[in-house]
């Protein structure tokens, strides 16, 4: 008994099959393209949400204008040393209790939350 074997997609440069390489070749371009953008609005996002909330934790701190916006500096450049939102949720709790302020590791997350989305609906539309 003897078998046939076949390809079933063609070699680049066989004729008459090229565009079925090119078909597959774009849409993997047009994956990491897309990969690409939203991997960047993620990272503006989660930067402007801790922007965000840096701002809203100055404002518990009775921060004035300047002196609230170097601390969400503070707070974004905090999240840019290691990733992951717990640098944050850590650094706003340290600060909130030395000065006195209760709030709660569910505030904090819940506030981080809510800023998020914000973050994120501000970013797109200005994409």
């Amino acid at each position: 008994m003897s078998t046939t074997w076949s390809r079933s997609l063609p070699l680049s440069g066989e004729s008459g099959h090229d565009g079925t390489i090119a078909v597959f070749d774009n849409r993997e371009k047009a994956f990491e393209i897309r990969f690409a953008r939203d991997e960047e609005l993620k990272f503006r996002a989660t930067a402007r949400r801790n922007k965000l909330v840096g701002l809203w934790a100055a404002g518990k701190l009775g921060m004035g204008d300047q002196e609230a916006a170097d601390y969400a500096r503070s707070v974004v450049l905090a999240d840019l040393k290691r990733v992951g939102g717990r640098d944050v949720s850590a650094k706003l709790a340290a600060d909130l209790a030395g000065a006195g302020i209760p709030v709660t590791d569910d505030e904090i997350r819940a506030t981080l939350l809510d800023l998020m989305a914000r973050a994120e609906l501000e970013v797109r539309t200005e994409a």
